[in-house]
């Protein structure tokens, strides 16, 4: 017998009478994706305990939305295989990053390309990108953003113009020059400045128009993509597209959310006085780590984080969205490069940590982020909303197949 989630991915499947539009976005982090990769396993585990060993995460999700190292998961998910099912299972996306981080990160002598990586970064990047490149050339191939199994957004910024470029599969019908490979999409949302040098590609619409792209990592446009997930479901209902309906653009209570970050270190603080003597070098490269880039990130998804707080909150429906984010990395956890075995089983174990931890949130009058009283650890929302996901994707399917069944006796 055919399970719930053994067809085709959610978007392909008709959301007639949809109830809830069931996002998932995962923040960019380097090597730290090993954390929200040991999160999805869970889930996935949990959707499998439920419908069955080929149950796939793109198989739930109305959209998946990922930046830098999350648009690599994203893209990583959503890829069609040669039988159309996930390119990926969750289980395999920790170990992707241990078999390949280091030749992607590649360093010699440990000492010596210590301080020749520095001086690097002055002068260019400190990796030429090439072995990711080649890595993702071979996974992907020749698919195209829309070929993926469900929706996905994911944030590059165009240097060109200065401007973000968002992929969006919502946004393909108006926009056909951003059918990009997901390759080079890839590429382009993993490039964070000083690190890996911009992509530059061309695409090509039906009438032969050619668009060219020089991209750098979606972190400085959104490095938490979820308010940018959402507002492309919005815009998507405003142009009049059926597949959200009866879902009003502003009608976030129908939203369920979950936001998978990558870890940040609450306990690198700097003091003013110590940057105010800081040169362009102690702002690129401070020990071991890049303070504006860290910075930028930081901002960036702790805003959206804010932002989204107080939304479901104000729609009293805060149990619909889950931020799971671990803010005590220290040393080279904090690294979003450091991918020595130390580091990367570090990681896995702080993933699997993070499940055991209680859920979290920001505390809109501190800024910083506080227990949830009363509502369980991690895993134990992970276990709800994996049912909430299931229930939601057997309603849609069993109403397509009374529709069709009521269609097919009109017909006879």
């Amino acid at each position: 017998m055919t399970s719930a989630s053994s067809a085709e991915g959610a978007r392909w499947t008709s959301p007639h009478k949809l109830k809830l539009i069931t996002i998932l976005s995962i923040d960019g982090g380097g090597i730290r994706g090993i954390i929200p990769a040991t999160i999805l396993a869970f889930l996935e585990a949990k959707l499998q305990e439920l419908d069955g060993p080929d149950a796939r995460i793109a198989d739930y999700f109305d959209v998946i939305a990922g930046t830098s190292t999350g648009g690599l998961l994203t893209a990583m998910l959503t890829a069609p295989d040669a039988n159309g099912r996930p390119l990926f299972a969750a289980k395999d996306l920790a170990r992707f990053y241990i078999n390949h981080s280091p030749k992607i990160f590649r360093r010699k002598n440990p000492i010596r390309s210590k301080i020749a990586s520095k001086l690097k970064m002055v002068c260019g990047p400190k990796y030429d990108g090439k072995y990711l490149h080649a890595l993702l050339r071979r996974y992907f191939g020749d698919t195209r953003l829309d070929r993926t199994l469900t929706n996905v957004v994911i944030p590059t910024f165009d240097i060109a113009y200065m401007q973000p470029t968002i992929f969006s599969t919502l946004e393909l019908r108006h926009q056909a020059s951003k059918n990009a490979l997901l390759s080079d999409i890839s590429m382009s949302t993993s490039a964070a400045p000083t690190f890996f040098p911009p992509h530059y590609f061309e695409t090509k619409d039906k009438d032969g128009r050619r668009r060219a792209f020089n991209l750098v990592d979606g972190g400085l446009a959104a490095n938490n993509p979820t308010l940018c997930a959402m507002n492309q479901v919005s815009q998507d209902i405003i142009l009049g597209n059926e597949r959200f309906f009866p879902v009003k653009p502003a009608d976030y209570g129908k939203f369920m959310v979950i936001s998978l970050g990558c870890g940040s270190n609450r306990n690198r603080r700097y003091c003013a006085k110590a940057a105010a003597k800081w040169g362009i070098f102690n702002w690129l490269i401070k020990d071991g780590t890049a303070p504006i880039v860290d910075m930028f990130n930081s901002a960036s998804a702790d805003m959206v984080d804010i932002n989204l707080c107080v939304l479901f909150r104000a729609l009293r429906s805060s149990q619909n969205y889950l931020r799971i984010q671990y803010d005590q990395l220290t040393g080279s956890a904090g690294s979003i490069d450091d991918c020595s075995k130390e580091n990367m089983d570090r990681l896995v174990r702080i993933g699997k940590r993070l499940l055991n931890m209680n859920v979290s949130r920001v505390d809109l009058e501190t800024g910083r982020i506080e227990e949830v009283p009363g509502v369980g650890t991690n895993a134990e929302q992970l276990t709800k909303f994996a049912k909430q996901l299931s229930d939601e994707r057997r309603r849609r399917q069993n109403e397509l197949i009374y529709s069709e069944a009521g269609f097919q006796n009109q017909a006879w």
